[in-house]
């Protein structure tokens, strides 16, 4: 009997008592880890294939210990540039044992609880209200607020910008 089981992100054929060396697992030493993301169950000429993964099916392992695998490595060089660059890798391992492969007892959903949520009230939009005299400088080209403020007595119009002429003219109606 057989299985291809998802364990830490990747795809691999397993069996009873085979030892495997998958990605590190946060699991001590000792500890029994189970893996449910099984895509295919073999037993002789039975086969079950999920979609996607095999209903109620499980394997079972032990974790036998943690280590590093060997060191990988990566040299990259560009030719005629003096561009060298020597890096290195050990990846981090968790060797299991399978202990089990086979189809379990049914799990028991939780039982879904129905939180209700409270009905949100919309919120009240207030409208702020701009006095007209705002929205009127606003709408008026720099060279217009200028003769405006020219004829409201208001000195040093030619250095000030759109927004210090508005804020002039209506501080002084």
């Amino acid at each position: 009997m057989f299985a291809i089981v998802e364990i830490a992100g990747q795809q691999f054929k397993v069996a009873k008592d085979q030892k495997v060396f998958v990605h590190r697992l946060d699991a001590k030493t000792g500890d029994k880890v189970s893996f449910d993301q099984v895509y295919m169950l073999a037993d002789g000429d039975k086969i079950s294939v999920g979609a996607p993964a095999v209903a109620n099916a499980a394997v079972e392992a032990k974790v036998v210990r943690h280590l590093k695998d060997d060191k990988v490595i990566v040299f990259k060089k560009k030719r005629r540039k003096g561009y060298r660059v020597k890096n290195s890798h050990r990846q981090s391992l968790t060797e299991i044992v399978i202990e089990s492969v086979g189809v379990g007892k049914a799990k028991k959903a939780a039982p879904k609880a129905k939180a209700e949520a409270p009905k949100a009230e919309a919120p009240k939009v207030v409208k702020k209200v701009a006095p007209k005299a705002a929205a009127d400088f606003s709408s008026k080209t720099v060279a217009e607020l200028k003769e405006l403020a020219k004829a409201a007595g208001i000195a040093g119009i030619s250095s000030m910008k759109k927004a210090d002429l508005i804020a002039a003219l209506e501080a002084k109606k």
